[in-house]
């Protein structure tokens, strides 16, 4: 059977799974001054709304997997479906005209932890969590950056020590995305303080409701609190649940970094949730849309969102023929940021004092949230200045900078 009539078949047993389990998304336009007019970069709930999304979330994703729509580029061997990233792709597209629950809880499980099992888990760990974590029965966390290692990754200093087999934990992470809800994360610990920082590391798949773990909330500028700090007190993690062999956790590490900012990064161009057409409605309502400066902040912002975009599509596209993220992946993240700042000037500029006092005026104070959310994800999956190095080492051949003495 070719290939256009295998993706007709799966199209037609998509829209009629759709079609009996879900209504179709109602079109939506926007009208200034109408609804809820929050901007926010980082979606913020309380613990008991992260409760009904999970479960809602967690149906969902249920019924999808049970009809074999829920893994579908994976290997059947493990809950995968073995199906082609065009057909993963078409999905998304199908699935996107209809109204279904948000499935970012799972997110950065399936986006950045999913894939790292793939690679450098042995077989029991593959079996053990790979379905459950498609099938959307677990949630999974990233368990990297410290309080002293945050851009310098490598110098962290969560220590596992070998006992028999079993390895135990002693330390603390920050900035834990939805480890409140997560049953797994993956750690990085130092094995062997004796080796070369990068070269001591080890990964590590660990059980986030075994004792001595403790999930603390942090509360950002923005008034939430959806990343925590974790501290681990002895906890035990089996030998068969480690990642890759033992001080090579720095792969493993680079492995999850490429496909954390694959999903930052490849997520738009940044100009802020509901694109540069919602900016286009602030200058204009705010009366500065004959303003030249405004203009051309207006402009850059445009322009560059719409290169990021382009950009982005050239990464995914690399993705969709079968090779892992690299460098690009980088600029993509650094470009986001780069139009959220651009964003951020553009939105000061039209809004002035209303940024920082609440006027009462619609579509105007509600700009702050997503302002006090950026510098937040300047840091999120490698920080502006560490991308740089990336990329002008990787990809444009410039000399390494020079290492601390």
């Amino acid at each position: 059977m070719d290939e256009v009539t295998t993706m007709e078949r799966f199209e037609a047993e998509a829209r009629a799974f759709l079609d009996a389990h879900a209504q179709p998304r109602a079109e939506v336009h926007f009208e200034w001054g109408q609804g809820s007019d929050r901007v926010a970069l980082i979606p913020e709930s309380t613990p008991e709304q992260d409760r009904i999304e999970l479960a809602s979330a967690r149906e969902w994703s249920q019924t999808v997997f049970d009809a074999g729509f829920g893994w579908l580029t994976g290997p059947p061997a493990y809950g995968g479906r073995g199906l082609s990233r065009d057909h993963e792709r078409r999905w998304r597209e199908l699935e996107g005209a209809y109204e279904t629950p948000s499935q970012t809880i799972f997110g950065i499980g399936l986006g950045m932890v999913a894939p790292t099992i793939l690679a450098h888990g042995n077989e029991d760990v593959k079996q053990r969590y790979l379905r459950s974590m498609y099938r959307g029965d677990i949630v999974g966390c990233q368990l990297f950056s410290e309080p002293g290692a945050g851009s310098d990754l490598a110098g962290l200093q969560t220590r596992a020590i070998r006992d028999g087999d079993e390895w135990v934990v002693n330390g603390q992470k920050v900035w834990t995305s939805f480890a409140h809800l997560a049953d797994i994360g993956e750690i990085i610990c130092r094995t062997d303080p004796e080796l070369p920082k990068h070269r001591g590391l080890t990964g590590f798949i660990v059980d986030m409701h075994a004792p001595g773990v403790d999930v603390r909330p942090l509360r950002q500028m923005t008034g939430g609190a959806s990343f925590n700090e974790v501290f681990f007190t002895d906890v035990r993690i089996p030998d068969s649940h480690r990642l890759g062999e033992v001080n090579d956790g720095w792969s493993v590490a680079l492995t999850t970094l490429m496909n954390e900012r694959a999903a930052i990064g490849g997520g738009g161009g940044g100009a802020g949730a509901g694109g540069t057409s919602r900016l286009v409605d602030l200058v204009r309502h705010c009366g500065k849309a004959d303003d030249p400066i405004v203009r051309q902040q207006l402009a850059r912002v445009i322009v560059h969102s719409r290169v990021a975009r382009f950009t982005n599509l050239r990464a995914m596209a690399k993705i969709a023929a079968g090779q892992a993220p690299g460098p690009e992946m980088s600029i993509a993240k650094m470009a986001l940021t780069q139009n959220l700042l651009m964003t951020c000037e553009l939105v000061s500029s039209v809004l002035g004092p209303e940024m920082v006092a609440d006027s009462g005026r619609w579509g105007t104070y509600a700009w702050s949230e997503l302002v006090l959310g950026v510098p937040g994800m300047r840091v999120a999956g490698g920080t502006d200045e560490v991308l740089r190095n990336i990329v002008g080492e990787r990809v444009l051949g410039l000399p390494k900078e020079p290492a601390p003495r």
